[in-house]
């Protein structure tokens, strides 16, 4: 029988809000729930009744109640949540007014900076009435190229009060990736810093922003937040404005809230891009709003007194997830820069002295800080840190060990997994349930999830893959610019009927856990970093020395790295040189996490009889796996090529 590495004190589960929400729904349905399984199951079974009581017990703002909590329900492609409630996300995510800390922002190398709730909805209506001003209207996009600092979240804010939609990219995207996502939905207003720091090093983001805008004819203006210096030169960005001259001189204004239906567009995520350009996910505010009010209060036990910090930039969706956190009353901690710089401990320094109770970081961070040898719970004082979260990629047994040995005994460890996709988790925490090496401790409440073979039946204790098998609320409301809906449907329901496919494999196991193994599909993961293929491709086969090429992600040391595999142009040799300039072209137009850890010569790539690249079955060679469907290759003969590769296995 499995031993749980962790199970919480009775005092733990008595004052936790996953308790008071079983009182809450047993007194609200005299229902007779009294655990978590039996909770999670009426979740499934009852979903109107569950989003009604998560809407109730997280006490969500709205100017107007909804009709009928979800319509359409059996159908996931039609069905539509809290039709006729109209609500503002940014209002509702600051419904505190008073002198308790918002918002901490630590720089890298830098002294905190903080700013209170009172002085947070001050910052906001000034900027809001600014957008308002220059013409910002409900729908209208903005988009922010910024660190992760506190202007970041007020730009946000701002704009979702005004119905707005944000977008944004952190600031070490070279220009090519920028416009693959913001060329896409033509933003009105950019807001930038004009650098920032990492590892030590101060970068510039002002050049790429002027590329940038010359390109983007619909971005009307640019705010730029000082940064790296105090009084950073604009005069080569037409019509910019620094943040604090750009905001409204009025002191003490309202907000005017616009009030807008549950699915109004909020945010605009960007797919990896495997198969060509990123999509564009849209979420709506509604769904993204209940949905992170569960996640934090229920399965992270978030509450008005602790401090929550998660290591993210402001491109990845769990810092769309952690600026939720505003909703609760409780404190966020931003970070922006190298988690090891100057040390390996720098962010358990942190989380000493800000008082942390719920530090979230990735699997890799993780495993790189045991590698190193660090030892929190001997360095520091972590009596505040209650819980610990990871994400990104599967956290190794030994992770799970490590934590419980060398950071804290008595914490909550929840890995979670989800994504940009549903702008939140399938699987999550439980702070009133134990915790096993290895296992996410439960599905999330309402999210019908389950391991399927490829026959569609439903799998214990095997891996599957991960499908989720009704609808809900923070589902996307539309790709951009998808007529018809045509990507949205292939991009999740091309693989089973009316199930929502994700890519992932996965095992349910019989003490209600989830094993997370990886991505099924194409999309590669080095660092919990989801990088498409086709970023990389469109940088490497633009360079003349290459004729075609390949990549994909081997399992390594508790990680993925990302191996590319090139097929030179006639007559031309690989040397060191080429590879040099192969990931100085992958780092300047994309990002540095898309810079290969191998480029290896090959004679031959696969291809499908249709004319795809097949990077799975590729995949599945270097992994010693099985390929299945070497029919549907038009060159099967060239997977020979891939078998044991020596420079695969160092």
């Amino acid at each position: 029988m499995k031993q749980p590495l962790w199970v919480p004190s009775q005092e733990r589960v008595n004052n936790a809000n996953m308790t008071k929400f079983m009182a809450f729904v047993n007194n609200m349905f005299t229902n007779n729930i009294s655990d978590f399984t039996q909770l999670y199951k009426w979740s499934i079974d009852q979903p109107a009744d569950f989003w009604y009581a998560v809407w109730e017990f997280s006490g969500i703002t709205a100017s107007c109640k909804w009709d009928s909590v979800v319509i359409n329900r059996d159908d996931m492609l039609v069905s539509r949540w809290f039709q006729g409630a109209r609500l503002n996300f940014a209002q509702n995510l600051m419904r505190y007014r008073d002198d308790k800390t918002a918002l901490v922002f630590k720089g890298e190398g830098q002294e905190p900076r903080r700013i209170t709730y009172i002085e947070l909805y001050d910052q906001v209506a000034r900027l809001a009435a600014a957008m308002r001003e220059m013409g910002i209207q409900a729908g209208d996009r903005v988009a922010g190229f910024m660190p992760n600092m506190i202007e970041t979240v007020i730009a946000m804010l701002a704009a979702s009060s005004i119905g707005a939609i944000w977008s944004s990219c952190s600031p070490d995207f070279g220009i090519k990736g920028v416009l693959d996502r913001f060329g896409q939905i033509q933003p009105k207003i950019l807001f930038t810093a004009n650098g920032y720091f990492y590892n030590g090093k101060k970068i510039d983001s002002l050049n790429r922003v002027a590329s940038i805008i010359k390109e983007i004819p619909s971005i009307e203006k640019v705010v730029v937040v000082p940064y790296t210096e105090a009084d950073p030169d604009i005069s080569g960005l037409p019509g910019a404005a620094i943040f604090s001259d750009f905001l409204s001189p009025v002191d003490n204004l309202e907000i005017a809230y616009e009030q807008l239906p549950f699915d109004h567009p909020l945010y605009i995520m960007y797919s990896s891009g495997t198969t060509g350009v990123p999509k564009c996910i849209v979420h709506g505010a509604g769904g993204t709003l209940i949905q992170h009010l569960k996640e934090l209060m229920l399965h992270t036990d978030l509450k008005r007194e602790d401090t929550i910090f998660y290591f993210t930039t402001c491109g990845w969706m769990m810092w769309n997830w952690l600026i939720s956190s505003l909703a609760v009353g409780a404190t966020v901690l931003l970070y922006d820069g190298s988690p090891f710089y100057p040390g390996p401990e720098t962010l358990f320094k942190m989380a000493q002295d800000e008082k942390i109770s719920v530090f979230g970081t990735s699997a890799k961070y993780l495993a790189a800080v045991e590698k190193e040898g660090v030892k929190p719970a001997q360095l520091f004082d972590l009596a505040a840190l209650k819980a610990i979260l990871s994400t990104g990629s599967p956290l190794s047994v030994e992770s799970f060990e490590y934590v419980y040995r060398d950071i804290k005994e008595d914490v909550c460890l929840s890995s979670i997994s989800g994504g940009t996709d549903i702008i939140s988790c399938f699987a999550l925490g439980n702070p009133i349930g134990p915790v096993y090496a290895g296992e996410l401790q439960c599905r999330g409440l309402g999210m019908a999830v389950d391991a399927f073979d490829y026959q569609g039946n439903s799998l214990l204790n095997h891996k599957g893959e991960l499908v989720c098998k009704s609808s809900f609320p923070s589902m996307p409301i539309y790709f951009w610019n998808d007529e018809g809906d045509k990507r949205y449907q292939k991009a999740y329901f091309s693989v089973f009927e009316n199930t929502w496919h994700h890519g992932d494999y996965i095992e349910v196991t019989d003490t209600g856990g989830v094993i997370i193994y990886g991505r099924s599909d194409a999309t590669l993961n080095p660092g919990g970093v989801r990088i498409g293929t086709a970023e990389i491709y469109r940088q490497v086969e633009s360079l003349e020395e290459v004729k075609d090429s390949l990549v994909v992600g081997q399992n390594w040391d508790n990680d993925v790295r990302v191996v590319l595999f090139i097929k030179l142009s006639d007559g031309l040799a690989f040397n060191d040189e080429l590879v040099a300039r192969i990931k100085k072209v992958i780092r300047e137009n994309a990002t540095p996490r898309h810079v290969p850890s191998k480029i290896i010569p090959i004679d031959d790539i696969p291809y499908t009889i249709s004319g795809k690249k097949v990077e799975l079955a590729v995949r599945n060679i270097i992994h010693n796996e099985a390929v299945e469907n070497r029919d549907a290759l038009a060159n099967p003969e060239a997977l020979e090529l891939y078998k044991n590769i020596p420079d695969l296995q160092n």
